[in-house]
């Protein structure tokens, strides 16, 4: 395992980080024991970085008691305030900081985290949305400053809701916050053009998440794969025609086994190649995948012309908010999609 120091504090964290969304449910059901044992694996293979938030269903709960089986040194938990509402379109559009995370809320947040995780301490609270009409700036900030004064919490940021990361740039800037969490793949480097160089620069640490695209650059999808109806991928990967998804997929195929020994773990050594990525998270309730993302961690790092190949000629940038959340955006889709069938 590698390990790197998580921005302006001194807590060293580990380059592969355990993301538990998928304990929530998100990626359909399974054993909440597996689950349980999924945590103390990664911990036992020198795992210690764990990004929860209240909004992944029953994750934290799971987690903490993961944690309270537990023997060794405490790991570096990360988690999010849940942001208020509804309206799903809070996700893709700006939305008032008052209404999307009103007063009080951050600090009901919090204590509600502690108690579900059995802990007395978060290393790091982030705001799961941000955007910069909120500016740098305000009590939802004095909020955040507050609870780390009274040693609730380690450090604060922010993770972007979709794949515009340079939104948090004046954020980042200010020297406000501690930490960005922001979507960084083979399909969408974009965060290593600015993003993540400044976050360097101004010793934020960067959270890297959806490395595999939602598991697509795993390799594991085809025509016949299913997902549940409450699975996120179900509708991640009906934004596109499927088999336009393997193409691009089957184009990496190329730089294995000779520079990774899989596609998963040419996808993590992609996003790892840059020192400024602070540590990359991943799905890991399932032990078997969860090994393979720990092994990419020991292969050589790519090469600078294979890694600037891959950055500048395998990109294919989608946002996956325009069809899960706008209903016309939808009915666009799958006019364009028709007609593409129709001229193949």
């Amino acid at each position: 395992m590698q390990y790197s120091t998580f921005g302006k504090t001194n807590k060293t964290v580990s380059r592969i980080g355990y993301g538990a969304m998928g304990l929530g449910g998100a990626f359909g059901t399974f054993d909440e024991n597996e689950g349980i044992r999924s945590v103390l694996n990664f911990l036992e293979k020198g795992g210690n970085f764990i990004d929860t938030a209240r909004h992944y269903g029953e994750s934290e709960t799971i987690l903490g008691k993961a944690l309270k089986q537990w023997k060794g040194e405490a790991p570096f938990i990360a988690t999010k305030i849940q942001s208020h509402g509804t309206d799903n379109t809070r996700w893709c559009i700006p939305s008032p900081v008052e209404t999307t995370f009103p007063k009080h809320l951050i600090r009901e947040n919090t204590e509600d985290s502690l108690r579900r995780l059995g802990v007395d301490f978060i290393d790091n609270m982030q705001l799961h949305l941000y955007y910069p009409t909120w500016g740098v700036s305000g009590y939802w900030l004095d909020e955040l400053l507050q609870l780390k004064e009274e040693g609730k919490i380690g450090s604060v940021g922010v993770s972007m809701p979709d794949h515009r990361a340079d939104l948090c740039l004046p954020l980042v800037m200010s020297g406000a916050i501690d930490s960005v969490q922001l979507i960084l793949n083979i399909f969408d480097p974009l965060a290593l053009d600015c993003v993540v160089p400044i976050c360097q620069q101004n010793n934020v640490a960067v959270i890297a998440r959806c490395v595999l695209d939602e598991g697509g650059l795993s390799g594991f999808l085809t025509e016949e794969t299913q997902f549940e109806e409450q699975d996120f991928r179900k509708t991640f990967f009906e934004e596109v025609p499927r088999w336009m998804y393997m193409e691009h997929v089957d184009g990496l195929r190329q730089f294995i086994p000779q520079h990774a020994g899989s596609l998963a773990k040419l996808a993590l050594k992609f996003v790892l190649k840059h020192q400024g990525v602070t540590t990359a998270i991943s799905s890991m309730h399932i032990e078997k995948y969860a090994q393979e993302n720990m092994d990419a961690i020991n292969e050589p790092e790519l090469s600078d012309e294979i890694f600037y190949e891959i950055r500048t000629k395998h990109r294919w940038i989608r946002n996956l908010y325009h069809r899960k959340y706008w209903s016309d955006m939808n009915d666009l889709d799958r006019a364009n999609e028709a007609e593409i069938k129709k001229q193949i």
